[in-house]
C-alpha cells in the first residue's frame, strides 16, 4: 500500500479527505443560515468571497516573491476563470436564488443529488471513461436516498413560480460544466492558484453586483460576520478547496457520489444546531447515502490498474 508524504497510507489519506470535503461542504447551508436574517443573498455572497479572495491574493503574493508561481498564459488563465464562474458563482447564487423564490431547501437539496448520475451517464462520451456495473446500481441506490430524505421537503414547497424549480437545475448544470471542463486540464497550475482565480473572479462579480442592487454595505451584526468566517473557512477553504483536490486524486464518479451525503448530513446537523425535525425518512436515506458512496468508492479501479473514470486523464478535444 502506498503511503502518502506525512507517512499516512493514501488510501486512508483520500477517506480521510472525503469526510472532512463531506462535512465542510455540507456546512454551507448551515452558514448560510446563520447570516440569513441579517443580510441578503448578494450581501453574504459577496463579503464571503471578497474575505476569502484578500486572504488567498496575500498568499500568492507571499508565493510570487518568492518565485513559487509558475506562469500561466492568456488561455490558462482564462479557462481558469470560465471554471471559477461556473463552479462558484453559477452554482451559489442559483441555490440562494432558488431558496427566495419560494422552492424549500429539501427541494433544491434534491435537484443538487442527481448531480452524480448527470456526471456518471455523460462521462462516457465526453471523457471516454467507463463507470462500472456496481457504480450504476450505487449510484441509483443514492439518489434515492437523496429523494427520501427530501421527499417531504419537495411536496411542502407552495407558493414559487414553475420556472423557479429551473433555476437549482441551473446551478447543478453548471458545477458538472465545470467539473468536466477541469477534468480536459492537463497542465493546471497548483491548487492555491486555481483557488484565487476562482474566488476572485466571484469576489469581483457579487461586489459588483451587490454595489449595483444597493446592498454591498454589511450589518454590524455579530451572527453576519460569524457567518461569513464559517462560509470563508470551512464552505470555501474545505469544501470547495477539497473539491478540486479529490477530483484529481479519486476522479469524477467517486467524487461525486459523495454528493449523495450532503442532505442527510445537512439534515443530521440542522437538527443538532437548530432543532429541525430528523424522522425515519431522514435515518434511512442517510443510510442508503452512505452505503451508495462505500459500493462506488468501492467499485472505482486502483491507481495500478486499467484507466478507469477515477484515473483517467484527458485531452481537450479539438
Amino acid at each position: 500500500m502506498r503511503t502518502s508524504q506525512i507517512g499516512i497510507p493514501e488510501r486512508w489519506l483520500t477517506v480521510v479527505m472525503s469526510a472532512v470535503f463531506v462535512v465542510c461542504w455540507s456546512s454551507g447551508f448551515i452558514g448560510a443560515k446563520l447570516g440569513a436574517a441579517e443580510a441578503s443573498v448578494l450581501t453574504i455572497l459577496m463579503w464571503r468571497f471578497l474575505v476569502i479572495a484578500i486572504v488567498l491574493g496575500g498568499v500568492i503574493g507571499v508565493m510570487w516573491r518568492r518565485q513559487q508561481v509558475p506562469s500561466m498564459t492568456r488561455g490558462q488563465f482564462g479557462l481558469q476563470l470560465v471554471i471559477g464562474v461556473l463552479s462558484q458563482c453559477g452554482y451559489t447564487v442559483t441555490v440562494y436564488w432558488a431558496i427566495s423564490l419560494g422552492v424549500s431547501t429539501g427541494t433544491t437539496a434534491l435537484i443538487d443529488g442527481v448531480q452524480p448520475l448527470v456526471v456518471a451517464a455523460l462521462a462516457g462520451p465526453l471523457l471516454g471513461a467507463v463507470t462500472h456495473g456496481k457504480q450504476w446500481l450505487g449510484l441509483a441506490v443514492g439518489a434515492a436516498g437523496v429523494v427520501l430524505v427530501t421527499w417531504s421537503d419537495a411536496t411542502s414547497s407552495a407558493g414559487a413560480p414553475w420556472w423557479a424549480y429551473l433555476v437549482p437545475l441551473l446551478g447543478m448544470a453548471s458545477l458538472v460544466v465545470a467539473t468536466f471542463l477541469e477534468r480536459r486540464v492537463t497542465d493546471a497550475p497548483p491548487p492555491t492558484v486555481i483557488l484565487t482565480i476562482h474566488c476572485g473572479a466571484s469576489a469581483v462579480i457579487f461586489t459588483a453586483a451587490s454595489v449595483a442592487a444597493g446592498v454591498a454595505v454589511p450589518p454590524a451584526a455579530g451572527a453576519f460576520w460569524l457567518s461569513i468566517a464559517w462560509l470563508t473557512v470551512l464552505s470555501t477553504l474545505g469544501g470547495y478547496g477539497l473539491y478540486w483536490v479529490l477530483l484529481r486524486r479519486s476522479g469524477v464518479t467517486s467524487v461525486n457520489s459523495l454528493m449523495f451525503l450532503m442532505p442527510p448530513v445537512t439534515a443530521v446537523w440542522g437538527t443538532a444546531m437548530y432543532g429541525e425535525p430528523f424522522t425515519w425518512a431522514t435515518a434511512l436515506g442517510l443510510a442508503m447515502a452512505c452505503g451508495a458512496t462505500w459500493v462506488v468508492n468501492r467499485e472505482a479501479a486502483p491507481p495500478d490498474a486499467t484507466p478507469s473514470i477515477s484515473k483517467e486523464r484527458v485531452v481537450a478535444a479539438p
